[in-house]
C-alpha cells in the first residue's frame, strides 16, 4: 500500500542529511542548522556541513540532546581532483575532527577522460582513512558524468573500493539528482546485494521529490531497505515543506543544496 503524505514526510525526515555547505556560513548559521536538525517529528539523520563546523556541530548537537544525530562533511570537495593522498589527508583530518561521515567528491572528470583507475585509488584511500570510525559516502556528480555508462561504471568502482554509500551530487553543478542517475545506482546497489547505500542530493525541495526516490529505492531494493542506514536524502529545503504537510510551521535558515 502507498505512503500517505505525512507518512512519506515522517520517514524522509529520518533519513535526511540536512545540510548547508555555502560559502557564507558562519557558527550561527550551523548552530541555527543543527537546531532545525531536532524537529517536533523526530531527528533527522545528520547534518551535513563544511570540515571546518565539524566539532561546532557536534558540540552543539550535544548540547541539543541530540548524540544520535551524524555529523557528515565533505571532502575533494567539489572539484573532485584526482588526488588521492590529499583526499585521504582532508578526510583523516574531518574524522579527527570528529565527523561521523565523510562525503568525498569522485574524479569524475578523470573517468570523463577515461582514467578509471583514479577514481578506484580514491576512493580506496579514502576507505582506509576512514577505517571503522566514519561512514564513506562517494559523491559520483552523475550530472556532470551524465552518459549512464559512466555512472554505472563510477558506481561498481566505488562500491568495489570501499564506498559505503555511493551519492548522486554535490549540489554544485548545474545537474544534481535526477531519477535516471538514481535508477543505475540503485540497480549496481542491487547487483550487490544492497550492501551499499544510496543518497540523492541536490533538487530535492518538495515531499514529492521525497517520495519519488523513497518509492524508487523500495521498488529496486525492498520496502525493508529504506531506513537510514541504507537511504538518504541530500538537502535542505525539503524539510520545511515535509514539515508543512505534517502540520508545522517551519522557521528556514539559509541553508546550501
Amino acid at each position: 500500500m502507498p505512503l500517505s503524505n505525512p507518512e512519506i514526510a515522517r520517514l524522509a525526515i529520518s533519513l535526511l542529511d540536512l545540510t548547508s555547505l555555502n560559502d557564507s556560513d558562519d557558527a550561527a548559521a550551523i548552530t541555527a542548522l543543527c537546531r532545525r536538525a531536532v524537529t517536533p517529528c523526530g531527528p533527522v539523520a545528520a547534518v551535513c556541513v563544511y570540515p571546518r563546523f565539524v566539532a561546532l556541530a557536534r558540540q552543539t548537537l550535544d548540547a541539543l540532546g541530540a548524540p544520535d544525530i551524524r555529523v557528515a562533511t565533505v571532502t575533494n570537495f567539489p572539484a573532485g581532483a584526482p588526488l588521492p593522498e590529499q583526499a585521504a589527508r582532508e578526510t583523516r583530518a574531518a574524522i579527527a575532527e570528529g565527523a561521523d561521515e565523510v562525503d568525498v567528491v569522485y574524479p569524475y572528470g578523470a573517468l570523463k577522460a577515461g582514467d578509471r583507475e583514479a577514481g578506484r585509488a580514491l576512493v580506496r584511500a579514502c576507505r582506509e582513512a576512514c577505517g571503522a570510525q566514519a561512514l564513506l559516502k562517494v559523491i559520483l556528480e552523475t550530472g556532470e558524468l551524465a552518459n549512464p555508462a559512466l555512472i554505472e561504471i563510477a558506481s561498481r568502482d566505488a562500491i568495489a573500493a570501499g564506498a559505503d554509500f555511493i551519492k548522486t551530487s554535490t549540489g554544485k553543478v548545474p545537474v544534481n539528482a535526477t531519477p535516471q542517475a538514481a535508477r543505475v545506482m540503485l540497480n549496481v546497489i542491487r547487483e550487490n546485494a544492497g550492501r551499499a547505500g544510496f543518497k540523492p542530493a541536490g533538487g530535492v525541495r518538495t515531499l514529492d521529490d521525497a517520495r519519488l526516490y523513497i518509492e524508487m529505492a523500495a521498488q529496486v531494493l525492498g520496502a525493508e531497505w529504506v531506513c537510514p542506514a541504507h537511504l538518504r536524502l541530500g538537502a535542505s529545503g525539503v524539510l520545511s515543506d515535509l514539515l508543512r504537510h505534517l502540520g508545522i510551521e517551519d522557521a528556514p535558515v539559509r541553508t546550501g543544496y
